[in-house]
């Protein structure tokens, strides 16, 4: 598999996006934006993953301006410290850093015209923003913690829409959950999918204290089959 790193360039400054190639060398894109432990193995993973299916895949580091090139072990100190790093992350502005991301996906030559978002916990919470901004293709957002509270801006959400929650998530109250779900309901293209005996951070198969062998890749297969119907490879 093909990878590289881009810099994306900001008004204050510039971030590095690895970026990871289909073999067919061509295809959709897919902003895959991070969570706590930044881009580390995990999410690196994930990139691998979607880009085996043909998509171009770039995972921007959100966290540059606190801490370049993060990667937070998957232990209590680890959690510990993302936690830390992101109590302290311009929430906004990590929104602005994303849409540059993707602005600058989009312009990659790799990239077949369309282009989705994939963001995991914090990052499905910036997803969603970036989807009530009409700038994606297609939005799958993973526990993003935000999207409760902003379910009023699900109207300016046109692109498809996948929210996938676990029922059981100590972070985001199962109440909470409701709320998307019933913001959601009746609406074409938006789909929520709540696994009720899952966690948070249940998808990451490196941590051990939030990994659910069983709901994982349900909600994988959940992810993989709407990006096909809503950013197909050709």
């Amino acid at each position: 598999m093909t990878t590289r790193t881009e810099r994306v360039t900001v008004s204050d400054g510039a971030f590095d996006m690895p970026v990871w190639l289909p073999a067919s060398g061509r295809g959709p894109g897919i902003l895959l934006i991070q969570e706590v432990w930044g881009v580390g193995p995990y999410i690196r993973k994930v990139g691998e993953d979607l880009a085996a299916l043909g998509y171009v895949v770039g995972a921007p580091e959100l966290f540059w301006r606190l801490h370049e090139h993060w990667e937070g072990a998957h232990d209590d100190a680890g959690l510990a410290a993302s936690l830390d790093l992101a109590s302290r992350f311009d929430f906004e502005r990590g929104v602005e850093d994303s849409a540059a991301a993707l602005g600058h996906l989009r312009g990659l030559p790799e990239v077949a015209g369309r282009a989705g978002t994939f963001g995991i916990c914090l990052g499905g919470s910036i997803g969603y923003m970036l989807g009530a901004r009409g700038l994606p293709d297609a939005v799958v957002a993973f526990y993003g913690s935000a999207i409760p509270d902003a379910t009023d801006l699900m109207d300016s959400v046109r692109a498809p829409l996948l929210c996938v929650f676990g029922g059981s998530d100590p972070y985001i109250p199962r109440d909470k959950v409701a709320k998307v779900e019933e913001a959601a309901a009746g609406r074409p293209g938006v789909e929520v999918r709540v696994y009720e005996k899952a966690g948070h951070a249940f998808h990451n198969h490196l941590a051990p204290r939030f990994h659910d062998p069983e709901y994982a890749p349900r909600a994988w297969e959940a992810a993989t089959t709407f990006l096909s119907r809503h950013l197909p490879v050709t």
